[in-house]
């Protein structure tokens, strides 16, 4: 059956190193490359600018993890390696499993445009095309949380195969009217988290013209050093985790995710009730059975990826000021010495949207962006600069 195939166990991704200290992330002896059999499948919103511009930031984060749920649970397997783009997502899987993933991402096409509309577009890349082109994708892990690792992508290879998506190459078709991707953990319950500091800054940087590795790895660790100026690195989320809210902004979105219209309102008022209950157990010190409120809280924090590195670094973080201007500052200066490209983007707070099996597990997952564009608006300022 293709479904034991791709859970079938896989030392490739048992066997990438490990990093706890996220300095680390620009050590390319961190890194490994995939097999040569494996693929990318990537993703994004098409006109997203435009829908964040409209007001639609929830949406199009939405849109951008529900890739992600689409393909992990089609593929049976929730430590193949991926990357949060907030407008979109890049998911390594080995070839194997190339017929799921084909029909995932067709299935989860149809459900942006029909639920959301949103036009997602989507393509799968063999890692072996990529090396044809002389570039290369590299995978380490990133050690957030006791129980959570996140993926970080090296070596230029993915970059080319969104730009190959964006070209129309390698394309996969949405799937029939109808069809519905497994979305199950997808959640959306918290709302936007404000900023403690000063500003919630969306930050991405790429290597630059002068092709000088050596002195974009300084600069990354510049910037997570100068982050580290701020509490907890400019974590957007407190320690203690966000505060519940009984009707979460993105109530609708979730019941969407859920299952067809007929049954949202089923979905909205368990959702409703879930949040009550716990609000008030977390008010009180109570717990629900093995659940503790505060401790979900405190594990949300952990588990959230507010900073990565998918071929250059991105970072949404909550600074000052001060650390914001000698954060721009050391962009600026490098970026007219050739070493990076940078894009960034300020508001006032941040968004997240959430991978949780189970709340009874502390394995969940929670995407941070900014909550007026973040990545995306970053991206586009980024673009802006890039000679076409």
């Amino acid at each position: 059956m293709p479904m034991e195939t791709a859970a079938a166990p896989d030392m490739f991704v048992a066997s990438l190193p490990v990093f706890a200290k996220f300095e680390s992330v620009a050590d390319i002896d961190n890194y490994r490359p995939l097999p040569d059999d494996w693929a990318l499948a990537a993703a994004d919103i098409v006109g997203s600018t435009n829908a964040i511009e409209a007001g639609r930031y929830k949406t199009v984060n939405m849109a951008g993890a529900s890739v992600i749920s689409a393909l992990l649970n089609a593929l049976g397997r929730q430590d193949f390696p991926f990357v949060f783009g907030g407008d979109g997502a890049l998911v390594a899987f080995p070839g194997s499993a190339l017929e799921i993933a084909r029909n995932a991402l067709a299935a989860v096409q149809r459900w942006v445009g029909d639920e959301l509309n949103l036009t997602l577009r989507a393509a799968i890349v063999p890692i072996r095309d990529i090396r044809a082109r002389g570039l290369d994708v590299r995978v380490a892990r990133f050690q957030a949380s006791e129980a959570v690792f996140y993926a970080m992508f090296a070596g230029g290879g993915g970059s080319w195969a969104e730009t190959e998506m964006k070209a129309g190459r390698y394309r996969i078709d949405p799937a029939p009217a109808g069809a519905r991707p497994d979305l199950t953990g997808l959640s959306c319950r918290w709302n936007p988290i404000e900023a403690r500091h000063g500003e919630i800054v969306s930050i991405i940087a790429i290597p630059g013209a002068s092709r000088d590795l050596r002195g974009f790895q300084l600069l990354v660790s510049d910037i997570i050093a100068l982050a580290g100026r701020q509490e907890r690195g400019g974590h957007p989320v407190p320690a203690d985790g966000p505060a519940y809210s009984l009707l979460p902004a993105g109530l609708d979105l979730e019941a969407r995710a859920a299952g067809p219209a007929g049954r949202r309102w089923l979905t909205k008022l368990w959702v409703v009730f879930l949040m009550t209950l716990t609000a008030v157990t977390d008010r009180y010190g109570w717990k629900i059975g093995s659940f503790d409120p505060k401790v979900y809280k405190r594990d949300v924090a952990s588990n959230s990826d507010f900073r990565k590195f998918d071929d250059g670094l991105k970072m949404t973080i909550d600074v000052d000021a001060d650390v914001f201007q000698r954060i721009e500052n050391r962009l600026r200066q490098a970026e007219e010495a050739g070493i990076c490209t940078y894009g960034l983007h300020r508001q006032k707070s941040a968004l997240m949207t959430c991978l949780v099996a189970s709340p009874l597990q502390r394995d969940h997952l929670h995407f941070i962006d900014g909550a007026a564009g973040g990545y995306a608006m970053a991206a586009a300022s980024l673009k802006s600069k890039v000679p076409v």
